[in-house]
């Protein structure tokens, strides 16, 4: 199968060159192990199950989960949902099916505020403005 070749999921003992070599990211991102997120494909349904498949800007899409490495590699792709399906339900069935996103013991997957913080999962804190100008000089600074 083309997954079995071209899709590896991380199994946490290494990190990525990526953070290591880098000031801004290690130590920070030590047990990160890649970004995850969804993104709508449009394709053309049948009529009767087109309502199923119609994302909030009125197109016929799938929902499609992917997951990629430091080093911009797909590492897990979960395509096939309907357009009006939330990314909590589609995370919730990534990790509980057969196929499904491994992600080590202490590790996590970076994910954008449409999901939760989670076990293993890591998102931007609410109600807090990022500037990505702020960062591109200077790493992040504790509070």
């Amino acid at each position: 199968m083309l997954e079995d070749q071209f899709l590896r999921q991380p199994d946490g003992t290494q990190v990525p060159l990526e953070i290591l070599q880098s000031r801004r990211f290690n130590p920070y991102f030590m047990d990160c192990i890649g970004a995850l997120d969804g993104t709508h494909v449009r394709v053309k349904m049948f009529n009767e199950d087109a309502p199923r498949y119609r994302d909030r800007k009125g197109y016929t899409t799938q929902n499609v989960l992917a997951a990629c490495s430091f080093d911009l590699k797909f590492t897990y792709v979960l395509p096939g949902w309907e357009g009006t399906a939330t990314d909590s339900r589609i995370i919730k069935s990534a990790l509980t099916r057969n196929d499904n996103l491994k992600i080590p013991q202490g590790k996590y997957y970076l994910v954008d505020a449409g999901y939760m913080n989670r076990s293993r999962l890591i998102a931007p804190y609410r109600g807090v403005r990022y500037h990505l100008k702020e960062y591109s000089v200077r790493p992040p600074e504790n509070a």
